[in-house]
C-alpha cells in the first residue's frame, strides 16, 4: 500500500480483500469521501510531531479501513450526512476516530503480544521499543477522542467511548485465557465481541448519527448487524492465523498461539484430537517457538478444525445479512450488505 495522504488511485479500500464491488457500486460519493478520510487520517497523524507522529504514520498506513467504511456506509444509508461543508467533516471526522482507536489497538496489542510484524511490516515495538509502542498506542487513542469531541456530539462519543471499554476488556478476558487449558466456545464468542466486534458497532452508531436523517434509534437498529459482522471478521481471522500463509496474513503463521491466546480453531482441533487436548501453549515459549507454531498449526488443520470454524464464521454473517431489510427496506442495506460478502471474501 502507498502512503497515508496518497491520491484517489491508492485509496486502500480499493483492490483489498473483496471490496472492489462496494466502491463500484457505491460510486463517485463513495470514493470522494474515503479520499478525504484519508487524506484527513494523514494531517491528523501528522500533526502530532516527531517522534510519535513517525510510528503513528507507519501504524495507519496500509489497512482496509473497514470500519470507516462502515462508518460512511451506515451514514449513507440513514440519508448521507447534512449537505453542508460542516456535515461532511463531521462524518470525517467520526470515521477517522475509529481508525485510530483501531490503529491503537494493533500497536498496543503489538506490544503485549511481542508481534515483530503487522501487514507485513516490523511492528512499532520491533522497531523502538516497548516504551514508543506504549506512547504511540497512547497518542493514537487520545487524537481519536480529540477528532471526535470537535464534533460535539455526546451521544457520538458514548458510542466510541464504550467500544473502547469494550476492547480493554476484552483484552483482560484474553490475558485472563492465556495459555489455559480449556477455554469454552462461548468464552471465546465474548471475547471477540469485546475485542473486535465492539468497534464495528461503534463505527455504524456514529454512521447514523452523523446522517441527516439518522437517529438513535436506528444507530441501535444497527448493532446486531455490526456485532455480527465483527464477529464473523474475528473468527475468520483467527483461521487465517493457523492456516496462513505470511504473505497472505502479513504476520507469522501461528502468532497467536505464540501469545497462549487460544482462539476458536485450537477449541476444536482440542475437540477432537486427544493428544491436541493435552497440548500446552506454554512450551511453545522456547527458542524454536516459532517452527513449533507451525507444526501445532498443521496439527490443528489436520483435525479439520479450520472447516468448522469458517462455517460457523459464515453462518454469523449470513445472519447479519438478514437483519438489514427490516432496519434499512427499499434496497438502503445493499452496500452494508455488501461489506458482509467482503468480510467472507478475504478467506476463500
Amino acid at each position: 500500500m502507498n502512503a497515508v495522504g496518497s491520491t484517489a488511485a491508492s485509496v486502500p479500500v480499493r483492490g483489498v480483500d473483496g471490496l472492489d464491488a462496494i466502491m463500484r457500486r457505491g460510486g463517485e460519493s463513495l470514493r470522494r469521501r474515503m479520499e478525504q478520510i484519508e487524506l484527513h487520517l494523514g494531517q491528523v497523524t501528522a500533526q502530532a510531531g516527531t517522534p510519535l507522529a513517525s510510528h503513528a504514520a507507519t501504524v495507519t498506513a496500509g489497512g482496509k479501513r473497514l470500519r470507516p467504511l462502515l462508518v460512511v456506509l451506515a451514514a449513507e444509508s440513514a440519508g448521507g450526512p447534512p449537505e453542508t461543508p460542516d456535515g461532511e467533516q463531521r462524518l470525517v471526522r467520526a470515521a477517522v476516530a475509529v481508525e485510530l482507536v483501531h490503529s491503537a489497538t494493533l500497536v498496543h496489542d503489538d506490544m503485549i503480544d511481542g508481534a515483530l510484524l503487522r501487514r507485513g511490516h516490523p511492528t512499532v515495538a520491533a522497531v523502538a521499543g516497548r516504551q514508543m509502542a506504549a506512547a504511540t498506542g497512547d497518542l493514537l487513542f487520545s487524537r481519536a477522542f480529540a477528532e471526535l469531541a470537535r464534533n460535539a456530539d455526546v451521544a457520538q462519543l458514548s458510542a466510541l467511548s464504550e467500544a473502547s471499554s469494550a476492547l480493554a476488556e476484552g483484552e483482560l478476558l484474553q490475558r485472563e485465557d492465556a495459555y489455559a487449558a480449556h477455554v469454552a466456545v462461548e468464552r471465546y464468542l465474548r471475547r471477540c465481541e469485546l475485542k473486535t466486534a465492539a468497534l464495528f458497532e461503534a463505527a455504524c452508531r456514529l454512521g447514523a448519527l452523523t446522517a441527516a436523517d439518522g437517529s438513535p434509534e436506528l444507530a441501535a437498529a444497527l448493532v446486531p448487524f455490526a456485532r455480527r459482522i465483527g464477529l464473523a471478521f474475528q473468527m475468520l481471522d483467527d483461521v487465517l492465523d493457523v492456516s496462513g500463509p505470511v504473505e497472505r496474513t502479513g504476520k507469522s503463521r501461528g502468532t497467536d498461539l505464540l501469545d497462549g491466546t487460544v482462539t476458536l480453531p485450537f477449541i476444536l482441533a482440542r475437540e477432537r484430537e486427544p493428544d491436541l487436548a493435552q497440548f500446552d501453549l506454554a512450551s511453545l515459549g522456547g527458542p524454536g517457538g516459532p517452527g513449533q507454531a507451525e507444526a501445532l498449526c498443521d496439527r490443528i488443520a489436520a483435525t479439520c478444525a479450520l472447516d468448522e470454524a469458517r462455517e460457523q464464521a459464515l453462518t454469523v454473517v449470513a445472519e447479519a445479512k438478514a437483519t438489514l431489510p427490516a432496519i434499512l427496506p427499499d434496497g438502503r442495506s445493499e452496500l452494508l450488505s455488501l461489506v458482509a460478502d467482503a468480510v467472507v471474501e478475504r478467506y476463500r
